[in-house]
């Protein structure tokens, strides 16, 4: 018999406890690695646990992404926290659940096939014996490991997950609450700010280090080769003792190789690497083309461009050196493990916290900032040091969405089908997260470990695997039928900016390119670019969603537009193996361009 394998973040923390246990309050606590950034992440995954464990919602409380109680479980990115998370926790619930009631069933001396649960009560169906998880002694019973061998409950017993229910996260945002890592206020806080160089590859040649020291209420100024930072008893002193650090400051700053300009044909000259995603051929088919197309599209660089700038909190304490750091980044395992290699510390000496920050849908500069706060701790043990990037700092620092330059080629046949598709893109590489890449040699993703006195090497530019999704060529196969496809990847190793991950990596770019081509496809074949598209699919759920989006949005196939308004529609299926969405537009030019309304037909199977 093949051994049960676990969900993979629950093969690697197997303790049930890590995932799940019990006050004395009538209550579960539930613990994941997955951080809410705004996704409503942790309210869906309080469903899971309650439904598992035959629980109300109110009675389940859910911890995430804190080193020191939490699993370990990578990242909080790539829409991962349901279909790898809620996997994990949905496992490590059910066998929690099987656990107590092999308990229960011998202590009421019942069959456990006899036994229901409701709201943590346990009994036979006449309910004339009863115990709760609470009167079981489950600290020993879950301190355990998973098996796998425990079925979660099936979809038609559900009656917690797929209903509405009230984000955890919403109503103190609603209320202007604090709950940010910015809000955090600590006895003795100092304040922090950091004086970053003009540009990547800027040397500090001469710095006035006592004139800075003078100023009103700077407790510390910290300067370790090329890093800069200043430590003061109020915000404003040390907001005021930066602009005064960047005036005292003279630094050697080379210019970028390219500018915003001629950042795509920059790309495409770059000697980039050339990898094939995906090549099919049918010469046959080929053969009965008539008409060929051809097109270019481009996407800048992109900012996060949060309305709050990155932010930490961290207390350095000495003898022995430890660190306790609140931080709002996406990963704090990884975090901690690459703070304590730069700073050659043990891995168990530095403890992180996830607390909200600014949305990001990426990797923004929290990780960054964290470390910054690390280092402005360090000068002065045991006071709490409140870092905050300005403004300038994250537009200028943030990891930025990579440019790219996609071009598409197609040739179609007398029926106006498409009988050929080649598409190239040129790009970075889209991840550079903490742990994501793997070297023989240290490295780092951390901004201010390059500008140390001993700086510690970039880490290469990473790109999740395509098994996994991909990153520069994340969708940029497509999912129509056709018999001749070519997807070429032709990845930048050189950076003019610090770039990394923004929302659905290199998709953003090819998704928008394929289904632009599909219109200009669409259009030289004179067909409705609805029907031109069901043309080429057999997918019965991405027809779906297309015809479903075409239906509520009122479109009519072969309607022409008035020249006033207009209508569109896209489509694509996330990372070619996930969710199905499809999209209708409807604009007008009148009296300037805007969007009059928006459809979208969404299948992610099922819904939390």
């Amino acid at each position: 018999m093949n051994e049960p394998v676990l969900p993979l973040w629950l093969n690697t923390n197997r303790r049930l406890d890590r995932w799940v246990r019990f006050d004395d309050a009538g209550r579960a606590t539930i613990f994941t690695g997955r951080a809410e950034y705004g996704q409503g992440a942790i309210t869906a995954l309080a469903q899971i646990a309650a439904e598992e464990l035959d629980l109300t919602l109110e009675q389940v409380r859910i911890i995430g992404g804190d080193t020191r109680l939490t699993p370990d479980e990578g990242h909080t990115s790539g829409s991962r926290s349901i279909d790898e998370g809620g996997t994990a926790l949905r496992t490590a619930c059910a066998e929690a659940r099987a656990v107590l009631l092999e308990e229960a069933a011998r202590r009421l001396d019942l069959p456990v096939e006899r036994l229901q649960v409701e709201q943590g009560r346990i009994g036979g169906a006449d309910r004339t014996r009863e115990i709760s998880y609470w009167d079981l002694p489950h600290r020993e019973l879950l301190a355990c490991e998973a098996t796998g061998r425990v079925q979660p409950k099936p979809a038609s017993r559900y009656t917690v997950v797929g209903l509405s229910a009230p984000r955890r996260d919403v109503p103190d945002k609603v209320a202007g609450r604090p709950r940010f890592v910015a809000d955090l206020v600590q006895p003795g806080m100092l304040y922090g700010r950091v004086v970053r160089p003009p540009s990547a590859g800027a040397r500090l040649l001469a710095f006035d280090e006592a004139a800075i020291r003078a100023l009103p209420g700077v407790v510390a100024l910290v300067r370790d080769g090329d890093f800069l930072g200043v430590v003061a008893e109020r915000e404003e002193q040390a907001v005021n003792a930066r602009r005064a650090a960047i005036a005292a400051a003279r630094r050697q700053a080379p210019g970028l190789a390219v500018d915003a300009e001629g950042i795509h044909d920059w790309l495409e000259a770059a000697k980039p690497t050339a990898t094939v995603i995906v090549e099919r051929h049918d010469e046959a088919a080929r053969g009965r083309a008539v008409t060929r197309l051809q097109a270019q599209y481009g996407k800048p660089y992109i900012a996060h461009a949060s309305i709050g700038p990155s932010c930490a909190l961290a207390r350095w304490d000495a003898d022995p050196a430890r660190v306790e750091l609140w931080t709002h980044s996406q990963g704090v395992y990884p975090l901690v493990r690459e703070i304590a290699q730069i700073l050659d510390l043990p891995v168990a000496s530095v403890v992180a916290h996830h607390v909200d920050g600014p949305g990001c849908y990426g990797h923004n500069g929290a990780d960054a900032a964290a470390f910054d706060a690390v280092l402005l701790a360090r000068a002065v043990p045991g006071r709490p040091v409140m870092l905050q990037w300005m403004r300038d700092d994250e537009f200028a620092w943030e990891p930025l969405g990579p440019a790219m330059r996609v071009k598409t080629s197609a040739a179609l046949d007398a029926e106006g089908r498409i009988v050929d598709w080649q598409l190239d893109l040129w790009s970075n590489g889209h991840s550079q997260r903490s742990g994501m890449v793997k070297t023989d040699y240290p490295n780092a993703t951390l901004l201010a470990a390059r500008h140390l006195a001993q700086p510690v090497a970039r880490m290469p530019q990473g790109d999740p695997l395509m098994a996994g999704g991909g990153g520069m060529a994340r969708n940029a196969e497509v999912i129509y039928d056709l018999p001749n496809q070519k997807v070429v990847a032709h990845r930048v190793e050189e950076l003019p900016l610090r770039v990394s991950t923004l929302r659905a990596l290199g998709a953003y770019a090819n998704v928008f390119a394929a289904e632009s081509f599909m219109d200009e496809l669409a259009e030289a074949a004179g067909a409705d670019p609805v029907e031109f598209r069901l043309r080429h699919l057999s997918d019965p759920r991405a027809r779906a969603v297309i015809e479903r989006a075409a239906e509520a949005s009122g479109w009519v196939r072969g309607a022409a537009s008035d020249g006033v308004t207009g209508r569109g529609i896209g489509f694509a299926r996330y990372k070619i193996g996930y969710g199905y969405i499809a999209v209708a537009a409807q604009v007008t030019l009148e009296p300037d361009f805007r969007v009059t309304r928006v459809v979208a037909a969404v299948d992610v199977g099922l819904a939390i």
